[in-house]
């Protein structure tokens, strides 16, 4: 017999089981299925990627007892960051203090996210199914269902992919999503520096790459080094002192000695906008909805923000209702897709090299510096304090 619930969510990554969390928290009967091991699950390995936290993410994550699973030495605050750009003098800056707020926004790494994120299941009581793939989707009245190697797996009156955003259910359900891959990749670095950072965040958009300097605490940052995908290879066979000699020469030494710690890491710059968010009985979270370039670091947020939308909007006596899903899919799409097209036009102009694209970039964060206005509103956007 297949197991029945309100809700079944395919995904026990952060989103997915932050939404669990959320939905068990409304009332909603819910479980979770997951193709990797309840170990793995238990005590992720960490995979390099550091996650800037906006002010409202890190109020829906105290809604719903996420933060508080968070080891208070694993959260770095973002007092202040800069912006600048291959061939100029001038430093576009933002500043926590200017704006009202102890922080711009807080660094947390991901695995430690997907910690809390079980843990947070765990205390509920919410049955993850791990170990388990989805080979096929079973519709049938007033239900929707999943199918495994054995069969009929589980049953559920809604349905949500958030397994990635190169997601197996969201092609199982028949929903297209728009690819565009970037011809880069991101190699993640953790390091130590002999100067202090400062608790800011640095983005240097470099001739031919992008260089992102993300603090840690201590006297540690997360290099995230945005290169072609044919320049890959030689820094990977690249010696850690001479990975960090490259990593002064690109930082302009503002962090003075580097040196690389731990493992690298290293991820295809593709983003995902699936066709539509929802469908019968079906909903799409996370990145398996929308999968953004990191360079406004508002991926996981973005997430966080479509878990808030969907949970508000379902009933009780029906969750898979068409009409509350379709709410969601307007609501969150007005909100990812500006971001969306935003961000991708963002990557485009800051990494084409051609020298009039050149200058008027440098020409952009020359007078972006000289009008606060212009600043205190890219910061607003940045932090999401509102």
């Amino acid at each position: 017999m297949p197991l029945e619930s309100d809700v079944l969510v395919v995904g026990a990554g952060p989103a997915g089981l932050a939404l669990a969390c959320a939905l068990h928290d409304a009332g909603f009967g819910v479980r979770v299925l997951e193709r990797q091991a309840a170990t793995a699950l238990a005590c992720p390995a960490d995979d390099g990627r550091e996650i800037a936290l906006t002010h409202r993410s890190r109020r829906l994550l105290t809604q719903w007892g996420l933060w508080a699973q968070l080891p208070a030495a694993a959260i770095a605050p973002l007092a202040r960051a800069s912006v600048r750009s291959a061939g100029g003098r001038s430093v576009l800056p933002f500043e926590a203090a200017a704006q009202g707020h102890e922080a711009l926004g807080w660094l947390v790494g991901n695995h430690h996210l997907r910690a809390a994120a079980w843990a947070g299941a765990q205390a509920r009581g919410i049955e993850v199914l791990a170990g388990r793939s989805v080979s096929g989707v079973v519709r049938q009245a007033g239900r929707i269902g999943v199918v495994g190697p054995q069969g009929l797996a589980a049953n559920a009156r809604l349905l949500v992919a958030a397994d990635s955003r190169f997601s197996e259910l969201r092609r199982w359900v028949g929903i297209g999503a728009r690819h565009c891959d970037f011809g880069r990749s991101a190699l993640l670095v953790p390091v130590a520096h002999s100067l202090p950072h400062d608790a800011c965040a640095q983005e240097c958009f470099l001739a031919g790459h992008t260089l992102a300097l993300l603090p840690m605490n201590g006297q540690r940052s997360s290099v995230v080094w945005t290169v072609a995908n044919a320049a890959l290879p030689r820094l990977l066979a690249l010696d850690d002192e001479a990975l960090g000699a490259e990593i002064e020469r690109a930082s302009e030494q503002r962090l003075g000695r580097i040196y690389p710690l731990g493992s690298r890491h290293t991820y295809p710059l593709v983003a995902v906008m699936a066709d539509r968010f929802a469908d019968d009985r079906v909903a799409l979270v996370g990145d398996a909805a929308v999968g953004m370039h990191p360079v406004t670091a508002h991926g996981y947020n973005l997430g966080l923000y479509g878990i808030e939308a969907l949970v508000s909007r379902l009933r009780r006596e029906d969750p898979g209702a068409a009409g509350p899903l379709q709410a969601y899919a307007q609501a969150h799409r007005q909100t990812a897709w500006p971001l969306y097209t935003a961000t991708n036009a963002l990557v485009g102009f800051f990494t084409d090299d051609r020298p009039p694209v050149l200058a008027l970039r440098r020409a952009v964060i020359d007078l972006a510096r000289r009008l606060p206005p212009l600043r205190a509103a890219i910061a607003h956007r940045l932090t999401d304090a509102g």
